[in-house]
């Protein structure tokens, strides 16, 4: 017997394809398979929500309410009642809170655009052609960041204090008095330590946007003609636009959180007082006068100052680009 080609009616003659099934339509997920994302984000969900989340909705929930003391000295008792914003108007009542918030202002506006300048400075000398060691380099100035709060605070301390300090006494040899805890300079050494613990970690992340940065470009500058300088500032600065924003974004709230170290250099003069920082002004409402309720009005503020100052920030940069 021979075989013989199997024909369609249709077309005589013609052979036939092998008839393939059509995929079935993709159907929904498994309950358990639609559940295997939400697993691994459950631990983050739950710390972000126990850690972070309902810290502060009950902060903003006891800033509205005020203990009331019953009878002459309290000897009734004491009943918890609304406040509404009057926590709000004794915190800013307070002069010690407002100057604190301006003093922090003042020092975000001089020591951001600095550190930030020095940060970007070291990335751009560290990723340049003719670097030598780049490695060895990002190390050392990255490693101050990996320096407690606590302890460079103490180490600068004693390095600003007259008679355990080298440099006021080599500045002493050379005519310099200098008073660096005085009452107009002790805000300046405060910045001098937050730059020395922070430059390096802004620094590592200019770098990192550096390096995402295509051979291509460097090279056509290059053909073009382009300098060191023209190239910093026509290209890699362009391109590392947002890790300037979210550096600067992230060292705007910083100065405002700004406690351990006045913290600490308050134990080495006494131009820093208890309301120095906003933050060491609740800190001194909610432990050492006992009004945790306002301590929680302050804190919401400094709060929403640092929500409106970067999301500012943000919506200016964003409108630059709009506009260009």
């Amino acid at each position: 017997m021979t075989a013989t080609a199997r024909t369609t009616p249709d077309t005589p003659g013609t052979p036939t394809r092998p008839r393939t099934s059509a995929p079935a339509p993709r159907g929904r997920r498994s309950g358990a398979g639609a559940l295997v994302p939400w697993a691994f984000l459950a631990p983050f969900v739950g710390l972000f929500v126990l850690c972070f989340l309902l810290p502060i909705l009950y902060a903003v929930y006891q800033s509205f309410l005020r203990v009331r003391r019953l009878g002459l000295f309290g000897e009734d008792g004491r009943e918890t009642v609304f406040a509404g914003f009057g926590n709000y108007a004794r915190a800013l009542g307070q002069d010690g809170f407002v100057d604190s918030l301006g003093r922090v202002l003042l020092f975000g506006a001089v020591q951001v655009p600095v550190m930030i300048g020095m940060a970007l400075a070291l990335a751009l000398l560290l990723e340049s052609a003719s670097a030598k060691w780049p490695g060895f380099f990002r190390a050392a100035f990255f490693m101050p960041y990996g320096v407690p709060g606590v302890v460079a605070s103490l180490l600068w301390g004693f390095l600003y204090t007259p008679g355990l300090s080298p440099i006021v006494d080599v500045a002493g040899l050379v005519g310099l008095e200098l008073d660096l805890l005085g009452p107009d300079t002790v805000l300046w050494s405060i910045a001098n330590i937050i730059t020395w613990l922070f430059i390096g970690y802004n620094m590592l992340i200019l770098v990192a946007q550096l390096k995402t940065i295509p051979d291509e470009l460097y090279e056509a500058a290059r053909i073009d003609g382009a300098g060191p300088l023209q190239t910093a500032w026509l290209i890699q600065i362009p391109l590392i636009r947002p890790a300037l924003v979210l550096t600067a974004i992230f060292s705007i709230i910083g100065t405002l959180q700004l406690f351990a170290e006045p913290l600490i250099i308050k134990g080495f003069t006494v131009n820093i007082d208890t309301a120095y920082t906003p933050n060491m002004a609740a800190f001194n409402s909610a432990f050492t006068d006992n009004d945790y309720n306002v301590a929680a009005a302050q804190s919401v503020i400094v709060a929403l100052t640092a929500f409106v100052l970067s999301f500012g920030f943000l919506w200016l940069v964003n409108r630059k680009d709009r506009q260009r």
